[in-house]
């Protein structure tokens, strides 16, 4: 491990930081709330210390696995606890504890909060908590390599360890201009959005707000309502749209502006993930139809924005799904863990691993009755490797005891079951609300100091494909 590299690299990013945040300053202004000065105040402590990180020390080689590793996962740490100084010098969340969970709920675009009454805070400190979600959506060091020339020889290590799915996919030979070309879609898709919305209503501040939490699946909204506020239909199709768009791999939003026209009907796992989308409305709609709402069309659209919010993991709201019957709230529990398509800024365990490994258990029961045939897994026409089953299998396991573990624990520190099993699987699944005392109306202002840090690590965790993260926990990760 050559710490003064990982350093260097975290210094520059440390300097971007510092820029984005003078980006809410503007709206500060426009508003006359005050906020700017804070803002002012963070940029130049941000960057103070990615200065002296990257000034005294220098980049002398390639990054490697390990380092990659390290840069990505202290990278979305500092980015949270520095990213988190408006709300403290505002003393709007004078916490450290509840703002550096909010900030690592934006940047993982998670979407959990604390705060009880999000319409108080001011206009700039609200887009800044909005706009830690567009930055983490792509992934701040995929964003970096596309504006670090020098990080493209190293920079694949970084592109592994922070694209989500179980292998990433380039769209080049140069993993530099593979990021430039997924931030450029980012950016073209969010730019369609939000003038969709300013078209349904909504002005420019809340278009931009609600874009960065949609395109990065993300959920914090401008208002305590969340996008319920509006009782829409227009911002709600709009929004359940992007959801979906901003939940399938980019690469094939950008091999359809390639005029590749077929290249989401022939993917097996986009097609998966409309599937359960569409399963998962027709289940649960035709109870809310026959006892909640009268209205065939509001029924349809309610259910519809929940299925896709929850599987999408974006996690914002139009309805109190907790109203609905046990068994709408049990299917939509489950969709938590599904997640968007692999290379998307979805969280969950991504529909392509569900869909290999749906593969995978028909695959041995055929291998049962016929022991010594040579079955390979496909998706497509492209052979699944052992090395990438195996991968899959150590994530669920993974994932299920971290699960399991999160829940032991939010249970003693005195959450009901069903609370602990809804915030853990909410926070490790980057969705935001869950069932209980963290349902669709509630907040994690409750949860326990302890309980709060420990699901800031589930976010961290489910962000960065837990691998990630658990790797620098191994005594052997820092050995020579």
């Amino acid at each position: 491990m050559h710490i003064y590299l990982v350093i260097h690299i975290l210094g520059f990013l440390l300097i971007f930081l510092s820029a984005a945040m003078l980006l809410p300053i503007p709206f500060a202004l426009y508003y006359g709330e005050g906020d700017y000065i804070f803002f002012i105040i963070s940029a130049l402590i941000t960057f103070a210390v990615g200065f002296a990180a990257f000034k005294f020390t220098r980049l002398d080689r390639d990054v490697r696995a390990r380092e990659g590793f390290a840069i990505v996962t202290l990278g979305w740490i500092s980015f949270s606890l520095l990213g988190c100084l408006p709300f403290l010098l505002s003393g709007y969340i004078p916490s450290l504890t509840n703002a550096f969970f909010e900030t690592m709920s934006g940047f993982t675009t998670t979407g959990a909060t604390i705060l009880v009454d999000i319409e108080k805070l001011p206009h700039g400190l609200l887009f800044w908590r909005s706009f830690t979600h567009w930055l983490g959506g792509m992934g701040i060091i995929v964003l970096s390599i596309a504006i670090l020339p020098f990080l493209g020889v190293g920079g694949m290590q970084l592109f592994k360890a922070e694209v989500p799915g179980p292998a990433p996919d380039k769209l080049t030979p140069r993993v530099t201009q593979t990021a430039k070309i997924l931030w450029g879609v980012y950016i073209l898709i969010s730019s369609v959005e939000t003038i969709l919305l300013m078209l349904g209503g909504m002005n420019l501040f809340e278009a931009l707000c609600h874009t960065f939490g949609t395109m990065a699946t993300g959920g914090f909204s401008t208002k305590d309502a969340s996008i319920g506020h509006y009782n829409n239909a227009y911002i709600d199709y709009i929004i359940i749209f992007f959801m979906i768009v901003a939940a399938t791999n980019f690469s094939l939003h950008y091999r359809f502006m390639k005029r590749e026209f077929k290249s989401y009907i022939k993917n097996n796992e986009f097609r998966l993930l409309l599937f359960l989308i569409c399963s998962a409305t027709l289940l649960i709609g035709m109870h809310t139809f026959l006892h909640h709402y009268s209205n065939a069309e509001m029924a349809f659209r309610k259910t519809l924005f929940q299925v896709t919010s929850i599987l999408t993991t974006t996690g914002y709201t139009t309805a109190d799904f907790e109203q609905w019957a046990f068994s709408s709230q049990f299917i939509l529990f489950l969709l938590m863990f599904f997640g968007g398509c692999a290379g998307s800024t979805g969280g969950g365990m991504k529909i392509i691993r569900l869909y290999v490994l749906i593969k995978f258990v028909f695959a041995e029961i055929r291998r049962l009755m016929h022991p010594k045939a040579v079955i390979p897994i496909r998706v497509g026409n492209t052979v699944i490797p052992r090395d990438i089953v195996r991968n899959i299998l150590g994530f669920l396991t993974l994932m299920t005891g971290l699960f399991i573990c999160g829940v032991i624990v939010m249970t003693i520190l005195g959450l009901d079951l069903v609370s602990a099993f809804a915030a853990v699987a909410a926070t490790l699944n980057n969705i935001g609300p869950g069932l209980g005392s963290v349902g669709p109306t509630d907040n994690y202002a409750h949860i326990p100091l302890i309980g709060k840090w420990v699901l800031t690590f589930f976010m961290l965790a489910g962000r960065l494909e837990i691998y990630t993260v658990l790797v620098l926990l191994a005594p052997s990760f820092w050995k020579k």
